[in-house]
């Protein structure tokens, strides 16, 4: 387990590889296949969406595992094949053959996300209690949900968050009101209104490292208002000896690591009297862009 006085919260993005990011995370010169590492250098964990789509190679995975520092941790989705297409059933085999690719980075597995599709409801809550125990129990999971029925307050809600607390599973958080908040008068925005799942926002920790995915509206001050409630949250479960992971999005991401440096900033702010965060700063060419507003 990671060491929570060292890394009390985890920060990171969507990604570690965007060409938008050339002048600013990355600096003019990084190479393609040096991207991780510089990432790495100003965030410590990262959302790793390519292993739903498909499994990498055993060497792919263990140049991720030399590109990172010791303390850096990913979170990868488990396979479609998993979570959407058997949905959690009949996939012992399939589970077993994705984690042995994947073993050279687990000790750098923060969380392993199981993301499940909006069909998946209460009725599957048995399928998802029996994949739950089949796991590893050194593994630490996170789980998202988007059946309604998984939002309303009601006993299927209870039942869900109930499950996840007796596994010691972490109900991943998404916050896409920010998003949903800025006008579809660009492709990226009209993009994620239609990609996006619009489901409220149930800030509940049910494990050791509640993780929220926050999807940011496109104009970076307008999203302070949305932030407001995580800076009574996030300091909560701190103090409660809880190690958050936090994920900043954008509809199309270019502007990401300044928006969660920002974001970040108001945190250490806020906590400054109780807890000192570790920075967390972009490279001093973002910096120096006017381009790039960081406070």
């Amino acid at each position: 387990m990671p060491v929570l006085s060292a890394r009390p919260l985890r920060l990171g993005l969507a990604m570690w590889s965007h060409s938008h990011w050339q002048q600013s995370l990355y600096g003019t010169g990084c190479k393609t296949g040096e991207r991780l590492a510089r990432y790495a250098e100003t965030f410590d964990t990262v959302e790793g969406n390519t292993t739903f789509y498909a499994t990498p190679a055993i060497t792919t995975v263990r140049k991720w595992h030399d590109a990172t520092p010791d303390d850096f941790r990913f979170t990868f989705k488990l396979p479609s094949a998993i979570t959407h297409q058997n949905q959690l059933m009949h996939c012992d085999q399939l589970l077993a053959d994705f984690l042995t690719v994947m073993s050279p980075l687990e000790e750098k597995i923060g969380l392993w996300k199981i993301q499940l599709p909006a069909h998946f409801g209460p009725q599957a809550l048995p399928a998802l209690e029996k994949f739950l125990q089949k796991l590893p129990a050194r593994f630490t999971c996170g789980v998202e949900v988007r059946h309604p029925a998984f939002f309303a307050k009601g006993q299927e809600e209870t039942a869900l968050n109930r499950l996840l607390v007796d596994n010691k599973a972490n109900r991943i958080i998404m916050d896409s009101r920010p998003v949903f908040a800025a006008l579809p008068t660009s492709e990226a925005v009209i993009d994620a209104h239609q990609k996006k799942p619009r489901v409220p926002v149930h800030a509940i920790a049910t494990a050791e490292n509640p993780m929220i995915r926050f999807i940011g509206h496109p104009d970076d001050p307008s999203n302070d208002a949305f932030f407001a409630n995580w800076l009574k949250r996030l300091p909560a479960w701190l103090e409660n000896g809880k190690q958050p992971y936090l994920f900043i999005h954008t509809p199309d991401n270019n502007h990401a690591p300044e928006l969660a440096v920002r974001l970040y900033a108001q945190l250490q702010q806020q906590m400054s009297g109780s807890l000192r965060l570790p920075a967390h700063k972009l490279p001093p060419q973002a910096e120096a862009n006017p381009q790039f507003d960081l406070l």
